[in-house]
């Protein structure tokens, strides 16, 4: 997947919004307000302009997270986040598109688990309906 896709996947869950808070740098996507992925050009230093990757931070059970940084390379601890509960996903190809889908879809429900009951169950109606 590359941003385009991804950013366009991201906007299809309920309620999910795009910002800007940290600057025009990285897209900060909610669901109601409450975080659920960045995405961002990677900052790091690059042999070239077309060496940079696009990165996706994305909220992770603590288990889950370390398998899959074991089993992928593209994932590593969440970068500006708290390591042990986001993922950094480096969108360089080598992550099937719908394992990067199952890791968007676990990091929003994550995050809905969360909210009021009543605010989950908005959410959920709408997922019913897709």
């Amino acid at each position: 997947m590359n941003n385009k896709t991804v950013h366009q996947y991201l906007m299809t869950k309920p309620y999910a919004s795009v910002s800007q808070p940290f600057g025009p740098e990285v897209d900060v996507y909610k669901v109601k307000d409450k975080m659920f992925a960045t995405l961002s050009l990677s900052n790091m230093k690059a042999k070239s302009e077309t060496d940079s990757h696009w990165w996706l931070n994305l909220k992770c059970d603590p288990d889950e997270a370390q398998a899959l940084r074991d089993i992928f390379d593209a994932v590593i601890p969440g970068y500006h986040m708290n390591k042990r509960l986001w993922n950094t996903v480096i969108l360089d190809g080598s992550i099937p598109q719908g394992e990067i889908e199952r890791m968007i879809d676990n990091s929003f429900s994550l995050v809905v688990q969360k909210m009021r009951k009543a605010e989950q169950r908005a959410i959920l109606l709408h997922l019913e309906k897709d």
